[in-house]
């Protein structure tokens, strides 16, 4: 009989209670029997089927933890634990709920708060740094070095010898070398500065090999043609449909398409046949031996060269010298050497010009006064009337407000009608100076083509206009005639009168007042 649950004696000190070890999680063991088996020692392995044992103390107790008997939440239900792995109870305990706050003491801000406060921190991170400086830096690095990459210098001819010129190189210990192709056709003389930018050093002749912005670079195989190059290609010929050239550089045969034969668009390919054109690789390939170049490319860039120069010097009241490029309906555009100017129909002649192609035909030389100039715009107005003699000035030099002159109706408007007075000149009759009653259609009192003598009523110098009038004419007319057919009726009066007057008297008449007979005038 087992004396575990007997209470103790009143004599006997009440012991404290041993924690079971069903408290751990663990299962009620069994009372020990000497004749038992031995529990296995920790480490060792358990018996085959046997249900392995949590180790006591191991995590905290959780609440509803294994009932007595090794079961879990489950009931009586067997653990599937297999090996040394840990019972799932003794993972650490998660009482759950909402994960704690991250901004303590404070309310999370939101996004736009958030947006500003990163921008605030960065700005202040990055109020010493340049970015500009640090992309001009890294674009600086990163872009090939073209020739000329070393600065642009000026030195002095020191010697020309067959196709090479010797330059004074300033500040170097050696004399640069600068073909002759590159002065286009003429020889330099010793003494003369020269412009240049260094492309390399020649170590095994000790030289400086130089180049000279825009001048044709000197190749004799594939292996120195590279795009964007510059170099003088000779026309042998053109193709069967015309629409190009062929050419050949040092011998390297190619091809220049004629829409980058020139600015502008050319009609007859066939000129440039046997001629030498500088210009610009567009596209190599030397595994296919294809070779196409550009002269258009060339031109662009010399005419980018001369507008810098001649934006810096163009001034109004300026009188050039430029090509006709194209002709409009409203006006011609002129190649000025660095710009285009625009020539309106109105500033091409003191006479009215109906025809534009009457006057001026594209390619001609012409000579311009520059009006207007828009810097901002790039805008160029011009003149070729401006640089002849006005007729309007010569005209109102000799003819005066109140003077009659005999005119050509020019053109008819609906407020009146247009008379040229001499070439270029020309003035207007108003509606209200047509006739001395009420005109409702000009056509009705005038047509074109016809001579009429017109009065001038008043010149104004400044807007080169002249007003003229029918009107004070034909009233003048109209009063002289009257008081002429006045004059006539009175002298026919009194003709009548001098003949009654004069008539003999006949004796044998009597009565009567006697006297003259006298006539009214009425």
């Amino acid at each position: 009989m087992s004396t575990e649950n007997e209470s103790p004696k009143p004599e006997q000190p009440a012991q404290p209670a041993q924690p079971s070890p069903a408290a751990y999680g663990a299962a009620p063991q069994a009372p020990l029997d000497p004749g038992a088996a031995k529990p296995a020692q920790p480490g060792a392995p358990a018996a085959y089927g046997a249900t392995p044992q949590a180790p006591l103390g191991k995590g905290p107790p959780r609440p509803g933890g294994p009932r007595p008997g090794g079961g879990s939440f489950g009931g009586n239900r067997p653990s599937t634990n297999r090996g040394d792995r840990p019972n799932r109870f003794d993972k650490p305990f998660n009482p759950g709920g909402a994960p704690p706050q991250l901004f303590v003491g404070a309310e999370k801000p939101n996004n736009r708060e958030l947006d500003k406060l990163i921008e605030d921190e960065l700005a202040a991170a990055m109020g010493d740094f340049d970015v500009s400086k640090t992309v001009a830096a890294v674009e600086q690095v990163q872009k090939p070095r073209a020739a000329g990459a070393s600065g642009r210098k000026v030195g002095v001819v020191v010697g020309v010898h067959g196709n090479d010129v010797f330059i004074e190189v300033p500040g170097g210990r050696s004399q640069g070398l600068l073909p002759l192709q590159q002065f286009e056709g003429r020889r330099p003389a010793v003494g003369e500065s020269v412009e240049f930018d260094i492309d390399h050093y020649d170590s095994a002749n000790g030289l400086l090999i130089l180049t000279r912005e825009g001048s044709a670079q000197v190749v004799h195989d594939w292996s120195q043609v590279s795009y964007g190059m510059i170099v003088e290609a000779k026309v042998t010929g053109t193709n069967k449909n015309k629409t190009g050239l062929t050419v050949e550089v040092a011998g390297i045969k190619g091809f220049l398409p004629a829409s980058q034969l020139d600015l502008y668009r050319v009609e007859n390919v066939d000129q440039f046949v046997g001629q030498r054109l500088k210009v610009m690789v567009a596209e190599v390939n030397p595994e296919e031996r294809n070779l196409i170049v550009s002269r258009r490319a060339v031109l662009e860039r010399e005419k980018q060269v001369k507008a810098e120069e001649f934006w810096r010097t163009v001034e109004e009241g300026q009188v050039r010298k430029g090509i006709v490029r194209s002709v409009k309906p409203f006006g011609a555009f002129v190649d000025l050497g660095g710009a285009d100017g625009l020539i309106p129909m109105s500033e091409f002649s003191w006479q009215r010009v109906n025809d534009l192609n009457e006057v001026v035909k594209i390619g001609q030389e012409v000579e311009v006064k520059i009006n207007r100039i828009d810097f901002e715009a790039r805008k160029i107005g011009l003149s070729m009337r401006a640089l002849t003699v006005s007729p309007f000035d010569e005209f109102t030099k000799t003819t005066q407000a109140g003077a009659r002159v005999t005119g050509k109706v020019s053109r008819l408007a609906d407020f009146g009608a247009f008379v040229e007075l001499s070439p270029g000149v020309e003035g207007l009759i108003h509606i209200s100076e047509l006739s001395t009653q009420r005109v409702r259609r000009v056509s009705d009192v005038i047509e074109v083509g016809q001579n009429v003598i017109v009065e001038i009523l008043s010149t104004d110098p400044a807007t080169r206009r002249i007003a003229l009038s029918l009107k004070k004419i034909a009233t003048e007319e109209e009063v002289a005639a009257e008081e002429a057919e006045e004059a006539e009726h009175l002298a026919a009066l009194k003709a009548a009168e001098q003949a009654m007057a004069s008539r003999p008297v006949n004796p044998n008449l009597r009565g009567g007042l006697g006297g003259p007979i006298r006539f009214d005038g009425q």
